[in-house]
């Protein structure tokens, strides 16, 4: 009968390691900060970011979400969400690129979608994804993704670049951060 002791512990136990594991997931880096879907994508290639928002600003709801559009990352629109209004802010190019035959003289640099109504916002209790599309640079290297978390009170400011040789997550507030590998030879890529 070693197995009713087992058992009996296993019982006695369980609300406590239940507890833990919930902890653990709420405080986990994915949960705790705003991320990308997919970290990795190629160069010159067209990309979906898809980022991540697990909560608010302590407690309270988030009623507008900002991204800042690094330079070179070219034609990034957003992706329309019931109950939130997107809007793109344009600026000129230093250097013009040319797109489908056309001139491309100005181009997006930051997205802004914002909760028509307060029953609209994102409640902090609950996770929620916010999608653009663009095309990315044509060189390998490292994107990073400037956000602003707009809450009814409080606002949190995803902007913190981890000194070289330290993880991502050693920053209080990390922005989101794309690795940008080098396209495969004769390849390209289209939006995943």
């Amino acid at each position: 009968m070693t197995t009713q002791p087992f058992l009996i512990r296993m019982k006695t136990h369980t609300p406590v390691l239940l507890a833990a594991a919930i902890l653990a997931l709420a405080t986990s880096p994915a949960l705790a900060h705003v991320t990308l879907a997919e970290p990795r994508a190629t160069a010159g290639g067209s990309y979906k970011a898809v980022f991540r928002v697990g909560h608010g600003c302590s407690g309270s709801p988030t009623r507008e979400f900002v991204v800042e559009i690094p330079a070179g990352v070219r034609g990034a629109k957003p992706m329309a969400k019931p109950g939130w209004r997107a809007t793109v802010e344009r600026a000129p190019l230093a250097v013009p690129y040319q797109s489908h035959g056309r001139t491309v003289r100005e181009d997006t640099v930051r997205l802004t979608w914002t909760a028509r109504t307060p029953e609209d916002a994102l409640p902090s209790a609950h996770y929620d994804e916010f999608v653009v599309v663009a095309t990315l640079p044509a060189q390998a290297g490292r994107l990073v993704w400037p956000v602003r978390q707009v809450c009814d009170a409080g606002r949190l400011d995803w902007v913190e670049v981890a000194p070289a040789g330290q993880p991502w997550g050693s920053v209080p507030a990390p922005a989101p951060v794309l690795e940008v590998d080098a396209p495969p030879a004769g390849g390209h890529s289209h939006v995943h």
